[in-house]
């Protein structure tokens, strides 16, 4: 599958020798890729399914279901507005155009915030799996700082380089860390489980039990990021068909995929032994499935596959956020220096060198803080950011029947008030359910768990607040935000 084109002599003028994004670059598989990685799968399987079963039971694959089909309703009103509205802004420029400016300002610091609490805290897990996976293969003890550290300037060089760069790596990690998982699923079905094949997981009395609230809790957040596909609306071949033909593939694969694997995985075990296994060793449970059922070396390199499958997602989110500071540059929200695109990679180089540097000051004070890379850095951070990216997805589904009632248009009333308005809805009943089991992301305290929380309603008044004060001392840069990048379907 190729990930780039010949550049044609027609393309030759978008060539970003004058420091533009590089323009008709990315086609469907590459913009998957990016959202599917940010999505981190293998690390999602090994690291939190088991958890999920521990809670739900055999029931488990069904909650990823339920929220696949949940995203994928989103999915239909937001991939429609997006042939409406041509901002690189994504989020906030469809909340902007259904609900106002002050929302729209709001929604764009809340998505600064939230993508980057999702991308800087997985340098804590990327400091920890590796530690864990030298341990495991070498019988090495190694520091977690360091790898960290080595970890945010890799992601700064994918991310200082063009944007096909950063997905050919993101096309080979990716799958590799599928490939692994399919294997594991190869092996199982071919063997015919621990004692036979049962679909005894898609029975609603296994389905329709009081942990899968909590399985659903967990399924949500496990499709953080696949909204993204938006966000490279610029750097897109035909972006009205390439963008919502790459969200419904991330969206669908992911919800398939995640329940396959968690259904094979518990068919590993047998459903009678699995909640009790993932119970006595959830972190080793698929590494004990993938052992018995392909081979020790499998485990070994799934070993492998989680850190690169970590480093895969720190990638795609750091190209998000890079593009995102960009957008919000060029509105005049940023410093306009974060608009500066390089000259020979095209890529916006200075919002990322700024993101690189986020990321080494939040690390580095929790290392001098002395906490614990994963239950603090990694929970304690990606928390808020995956409430706030699930918040800004609820005010988007609510942003587009507003948009669409204002406009003229051709789209039919299923795509702009019946699904937004339903994914509305599931979406307000996924954060409550999300909120409802904070402890189970954080395993923090009540107090810690309030302020974490708080954070995100917090960052949007504060944005609002900022929408305020740019109407009245920057009229011009409020009036002109989120409001030139739109056009109307014919």
């Amino acid at each position: 599958m190729s990930v780039t084109s010949k550049a044609s002599p027609e393309r030759a003028e978008q060539r970003p020798d004058r420091g533009r994004l590089r323009t008709g670059t990315l086609g469907t598989a590459d913009i998957t890729f990016f959202v599917v990685s940010a999505a981190a799968p293998l690390t999602v399987m090994a690291g939190v399914a088991p958890i999920a079963i521990v809670l739900g039971g055999i029931g488990a694959p069904a909650g990823y279901l339920i929220a696949g089909i949940t995203l994928a309703v989103f999915a239909v009103g937001f991939t429609t507005m997006s042939r409406h509205v041509r901002s690189g802004g994504a989020f906030y420029a469809y909340i902007t155009q259904g609900l106002g400016k002050p929302v729209g300002i709001g929604a764009a610091l809340l998505a600064v915030v939230g993508y980057n609490g999702m991308e800087i805290g997985v340098y804590g897990l990327l400091g920890t799996a590796t530690a864990d996976t030298a341990h495991a293969l070498w019988g090495l003890d190694i520091p977690w700082l360091p790898v960290s550290l080595a970890g945010l300037v890799l992601i700064w060089y994918g991310g200082y380089r063009s944007i096909d760069f950063g997905a050919k790596v993101l096309g080979v990690l990716l799958v590799a860390e599928t490939g692994i998982l399919v294997l594991l699923a190869g092996g199982v079905l071919l063997k015919g489980g621990a004692g036979g094949l049962s679909l005894a997981s898609l029975a609603p009395g296994n389905v329709l039990v009081p942990g899968t609230a909590a399985v659903l809790a967990f399924a949500f957040l496990a499709f953080t990021g696949f909204e993204s596909t938006v966000i490279y609306r610029r750097e897109a071949r035909d972006p009205g068909r390439t963008i919502p033909r790459a969200t419904y593939i991330a969206v669908c694969f992911l919800g398939l995929f995640y329940a396959f694997i968690v259904w094979t995985v518990i068919q590993a075990f047998g459903d009678e032994r699995v909640v009790k296994a993932a119970s006595d060793d959830a972190g080793g449970l698929f590494f004990s499935a993938i052992a018995t059922y392909v081979g020790g070396w499998a485990a070994d390199l799934m070993h492998i596959l989680i850190v690169t499958s970590i480093l895969a997602s720190l990638l795609a989110f750091h190209n998000a956020i890079n593009r995102y500071s960009l957008a919000l540059a060029e509105e005049g929200i940023l410093p306009k220096a974060l608009a500066r695109i390089h000259p020979r990679h095209g890529s916006p180089y200075l919002a990322g060198a700024a993101q690189a540097v986020l990321g080494l000051a939040v690390v580095l004070a929790f290392a001098l803080a002395g906490a614990d890379p994963y239950t603090q850095l990694l929970l304690w951070v990606n928390t808020p950011g995956g409430i706030g990216l699930m918040a800004l997805q609820l005010l988007a589904a609510l942003a587009i029947p507003v948009y669409f009632r204002r406009v003229s248009h051709n789209e039919g009333v299923v795509r702009t008030v019946v699904a937004p308005v339903t994914a509305a809805v599931l979406l307000t009943a996924a954060i409550g359910l999300v909120v409802a089991k904070i402890d189970l992301f954080t395993g923090a305290s009540t107090t810690v768990n309030t302020v974490l929380v708080a954070l995100v309603p917090g960052v949007f008044v504060l944005g609002v607040l900022l929408a305020l004060r740019l109407r009245r001392s920057r009229p011009e840069v409020y009036a002109r935000f989120a409001e030139e990048p739109t056009e109307s379907q014919p």
